[in-house]
């Protein structure tokens, strides 16, 4: 059995110029108790930031802080999912710890070559795929890592395709 995956947080704790991230599903981890108790009515106060500062948002603020471009795309579809309803409800959060994110409709991406699954790309030469079941929870097989060069070229051409054509957080509405 190899060596076990790296988390994202691990390896943007190493990177030194960029980390992009490219969501493609209309729904993640349903059952995140976030997500649930959103569900319930409860939205965090984005003026108490104690309330929803979680550890990654330290680790992509200590990123930015060294110099390194922290840039997320998804790509939704229209309308919009309840699970990117409240991503986008929480993405404030994501932009207070430094991230850029953009969103594209799925409608203005037919065209575009796209890998199979989600994946962050850091530096330009590792990508972290992230697996997951048709219900939008982390596959029994979770994370997987290459370095392979045609892979690494894939996914950064994929990514900035996205970006050019996404919208900017502070312009997009659901």
């Amino acid at each position: 059995m190899g060596s076990p995956v790296p988390t994202p947080a691990e390896l943007l704790e190493k990177a030194e110029r960029s980390a992009v991230h490219l969501e493609m599903r209309d729904g993640y981890m349903r059952s995140d108790p976030k997500f649930i108790a959103w569900q319930s009515g409860h939205h965090p106060d984005p003026t108490d930031r104690e309330q929803w500062w979680r550890p990654w948002h330290d680790v992509v603020a200590s990123a930015v802080e060294r110099g390194v471009v922290v840039r997320r795309a998804r790509i939704v579809s229209e309308p919009v999912s309840e699970y990117i309803r409240f991503e986008y409800d929480i993405t404030y959060q994501n932009i207070a710890a430094g991230e850029q994110v953009r969103w594209l409709p799925r409608r203005r991406a037919s065209d575009l070559a796209l890998p199979g699954n989600d994946f962050w790309l850091f530096d330009g030469r590792l990508v972290l795929w992230n697996h997951f079941t048709g219900d939008g929870e982390l596959s029994p097989e979770g994370k997987e890592i290459s370095a392979d060069r045609a892979v690494v070229e894939l996914c950064a051409t994929a990514f900035e395709s996205v970006w050019q054509r996404g919208i900017d957080h502070a312009d997009y509405r659901v």
